[in-house]
């Protein structure tokens, strides 16, 4: 088969203008690895020579994909401002890193409604990171690094034609806030204080493993363990808050480690509440770090 310049071109600006594309996201970034360079056009071309492998469904605002006979469901939000940080809510188990409490604004973006399960890592990847903690296709994948989720990341675009990517910590905070339109805060995903059982795997009900995806209460956006299970790699860069840049922020432009959030079955009460931050350097491998997509 052929490809002539003109057919990248057409294709490159199709993709660019891809409906789901993120704000943030650089025009052109067809492999969604954040860059513009020679390959978006080597996934341009695999584009023209492999048709996607995904089958798309939209419903209600719940958008399923089918990727190699393995589905998972994203969620569309809409755009909001909301207050970021540690509230009322939230105290006495917050910590300094959590403040200031500060306005932020979110774009439209889609997030999934679980975490990455197994079985959609082994699709993608060809391989199943997960050791002694739960093991099956509907589980959490763990011990994946934000190093590797960028790799899986990019393989499941170059599959699908999408633009798949981690959720910034802002879009992640909103999520887990549990309302599409940001209404009322809880302490946790979906729960206050006396029903984290009912909404997380953590630290008093998990036996120290994770457990199979979406098997707990979701919270009020219809997202499942948010506040449990595996906790979760965020796109930003770790740092203090920066109140001065509240629209669509995505965290410093450098940094040493980045953000995790979201407790995991290993985390005590106080781990799992919403505004709750975490980081580690993007090379970590722990049994409890995984990721869910946001596009």
């Amino acid at each position: 088969m052929r490809i002539s310049a003109i057919s990248l071109i057409l294709l490159w600006a199709a993709c660019s203008f891809n409906l789901h594309a993120h704000d943030n996201y650089q025009a052109g970034d067809v492999n969604g690895d954040g860059v513009v360079d020679i390959t978006d056009v080597s996934a341009l071309i695999d584009l023209l020579l492999n048709p996607s492998q995904c089958d798309v469904q939209e419903e209600d605002g719940v958008i399923t994909y089918t990727v190699k006979g393995v589905s998972f469901k994203m969620i569309r939000i809409e755009r909001a401002q909301y207050e970021m940080g540690l509230s009322s809510e939230q105290s006495p188990d917050g910590y300094d890193d959590e403040l200031p409490l500060h306005g932020v604004g979110v774009a439209e973006y889609c997030i999934g409604t679980t975490e990455v399960t197994q079985g959609l890592w082994k699709a993608v990847m060809g391989t199943n990171p997960a050791s002694d903690f739960g093991v099956g296709d509907n589980y959490p994948v763990y011990n994946v690094s934000w190093d590797d989720c960028q790799e899986f990341i990019a393989k499941l675009n170059e599959l699908t034609g999408q633009n798949f990517r981690l959720p910034t910590e802002a879009e992640w905070e909103f999520a887990a806030s549990g309302a599409k339109e940001f209404t009322t805060r809880t302490k946790y995903s979906g729960a206050n204080a006396d029903g984290l059982l009912q909404v997380a795997w953590y630290e008093d009900n998990s036996e120290d493993k994770a457990h199979p995806v979406a098997s707990l209460e979701p919270n009020g956006a219809d997202l499942y363990d948010m506040s449990g299970n595996v906790m979760e790699w965020c796109q930003d860069w770790y740092g203090e808050y920066d109140t001065d840049n509240w629209r669509y922020p995505t965290g410093p432009e450098t940094g040493e480690e980045k953000v995790v959030r979201g407790g995991g079955f290993l985390s005590h009460a106080r781990f799992c509440r919403v505004s709750a931050r975490f980081r580690y350097p993007t090379t970590e491998r722990r049994q409890f770090l995984g990721l869910r997509l946001a596009q």
